[in-house]
């Protein structure tokens, strides 16, 4: 890609982004996780790729004020009239736009070109290991949801079974489901390799959290 469209998708890019855990930082480890797939495959436009990477979540600020929108559906839209616009050509918009549809976990609409299954193996690697355990945090912080929840014996609950929001929750609701979900070998094995590090940290958090608690029923406190 020559440097100066580069630099004028990226100057856009930078300025749709507002949401620290889908940061500007979120979107370079993805294109850089990206043309690490890349170059293990054929016949990539890595054009299209970047532009698509760099792209992927201009949506989410109109997400964050409007739960009921679809970031990558709103996402994919600024981006094609935003490519139009720059003159980079209806057929080049276009196959950014149907990458950055199919980004988001979605059974009904599975991306398809090599481009898309590359931009969705490179976001969802920012959700695995330790930088997936981070984010996932700053990002409940952000919208005021608690690290666990309480059940009606005053336990700790696991998280798995529970249906208000939470971190453990969203642990086993995505985090520990990602790791069969990739289209490429290269990133699937680059996200099993980062496996063992969020679930020790789930693991240990848990465990800190119940011996807490625990101590709290033995000095019989209340609540």
């Amino acid at each position: 890609m020559e440097n100066a469209i580069y630099k004028r998708i990226e100057d856009y890019m930078l300025s749709c982004m507002s949401d620290t855990a889908h940061d500007k930082d979120h979107v370079y480890r993805v294109l850089y996780n990206a043309l690490a797939i890349a170059d293990t495959k054929a016949k990539v436009d890595k054009d299209v790729l970047i532009a698509a990477c760099l792209l992927h979540d201009i949506g989410r600020k109109e997400q964050f004020e409007d739960p009921e929108l679809d970031h990558a559906e709103v996402g994919a839209d600024k981006a094609y009239k935003y490519l139009i616009g720059i003159g980079t050509g209806e057929e080049f918009a276009a196959a950014v736009k149907s990458c950055i549809l199919t980004h988001r976990f979605r059974k009904e609409r599975p991306p398809e070109s090599i481009e898309a299954k590359i931009l969705f193996d490179a976001d969802k690697l920012d959700v695995t290991g330790a930088m997936g355990i981070a984010r996932t945090l700053v990002y409940k912080g952000g919208v005021g949801e608690p690290l666990y929840s309480i059940d009606g014996d005053g336990v700790p609950t696991t998280g798995e079974f529970d249906k208000a929001p939470s971190f453990f929750r969203e642990y086993h609701f995505k985090l520990k489901n990602l790791y069969d979900r990739f289209y490429t070998d290269k990133g699937r094995e680059i996200a099993r390799s980062r496996r063992a590090a969020a679930e020790k940290f789930y693991n240990d958090l848990y465990a800190e959290v119940v011996e807490t608690y625990a101590m709290k029923k033995s000095l019989n406190i209340k609540p």
